[in-house]
């Protein structure tokens, strides 16, 4: 990364995320297997490298709709099968891990992969894990503060004291393997500026989820954290955007072809949060020029990603494309072209910018 984070002249970084996600078809009701649906991850990872894509990024979940629960042992799999795109995590919800471990997974990760492993560290905002792990919902925000604190000690130092409310002690620890180098620890956040903040204060870079409003309207939680990173004295650090979409042939045809899979998905989030279910109208304010979905034709997806480099100044953007089970085969065309036709399309356009 450039000095100056999102600065002119830094080349954007673009990939990929995924959940594994397992919903049913919304035609005909049936669903992925997780093993299918984990070699289908695997199959992607290895196009997006092929077709010049810089990052993968896998989410932790616990429910029977994602099919990851361990970033990790996805991650080295893909590892094995590719020598050059980073791997990292999207997130890995530290409040309910073990830093300990999270550090030794992601070290070996790292080290099998030769240097392309990263910890994008969440909150998250799924809670199936605290109470799968013994984790009060009522420690939120504390789990996540003091786990992050211990992390960071665990990779700045292979022998660690530390103590905490919410893990045992270590005196003099010592955690291997070590990465051969400092493992990158990323800081997700879903727009809340309390994490903003401690992002900026940590000097860590972070990976802000936009899956809903204008992206435009984020600019303050960006500036937030170019100014929290300065009054603690860091150097500037990189800025992520997360954020739902698809890439098609034909604006419109990309919309059809999205909205089904991307409506059974986001209704049953609706419905266990209480948010109401998703309609086409919705959607399709969601798609417009100044809304959330990064879909349609291939320059219709450069332009929101260029905009979201001049709002927002960032230096990574991640495509999340499967939000529902979409068909594998979309899936993989969309990461065709994110690689082979929106990224040449960004590129000039910020050549001239």
């Amino acid at each position: 990364m450039s000095a100056q984070a999102g600065g002119r002249g830094e080349r954007l970084e673009l990939g990929i995320t995924t959940f594994a996600e397992t919903y049913p078809d919304p035609v005909t009701g049936a669903t992925v297997g997780a093993g299918e649906r984990l070699r289908q991850v695997v199959a992607e990872v290895e196009l997006a490298e092929a077709v010049g894509l810089d990052v993968y990024g896998v989410g932790e979940h616990h429910r029977a709709d994602f099919a990851a629960s361990s970033p990790a042992v996805v991650l080295a799999a893909a590892a094995a099968r590719t020598s050059r795109i980073a791997l990292t995590s999207a997130v890995t919800v530290l409040s309910s891990d073990d830093p300990v471990r999270v550090y030794q997974d992601f070290a070996t990760l790292d080290l099998i992969s030769q240097g392309r492993a990263e910890v994008i560290a969440g909150r998250g905002s799924f809670v199936e894990s605290f109470p799968l792990f013994g984790y009060d919902l009522d420690d939120y925000d504390e789990l996540f503060a003091e786990k992050l604190e211990l992390l960071l000690a665990i990779r700045g130092s292979g022998r660690v004291t530390w103590s905490g409310r919410h893990r045992p002690a270590l005196r003099g620890a010592e955690v291997h393997p070590r990465a051969e180098r400092e493992l990158p620890v990323w800081v997700g956040v879903g727009g809340n500026p309390q994490s903003v903040v401690r992002a900026g204060l940590l000097g860590l870079p972070m990976a802000l989820a936009i899956i809903g409003g204008q992206p435009a309207r984020f600019a303050p939680l960006a500036d937030l954290h170019r100014r929290a990173l300065g009054e603690a004295g860091h150097a500037p650090q990189p800025l992520a955007v997360h954020a739902h979409g698809f890439v098609g042939e034909d604006s419109a045809e990309a919309a059809d072809v999205y909205y089904p899979s991307y409506a059974v998905a986001m209704s049953q989030l609706g419905r266990e949060r209480g948010w109401g279910a998703m309609t086409r109208r919705a959607f399709d304010e969601m798609r417009s020029p100044a809304g959330s979905l990064v879909l349609g034709d291939p320059q219709v997806v450069a332009d929101k990603v260029v905009s979201m480099r001049r709002d927002l100044g960032i230096s990574r953007f991640l495509l999340h494309v499967s939000v529902g089970t979409l068909p594998h085969e979309q899936v993989l065309r969309s990461i065709e072209l994110l690689g082979t036709q929106v990224r040449p399309l960004v590129e000039r356009a910020l050549v001239a910018a």
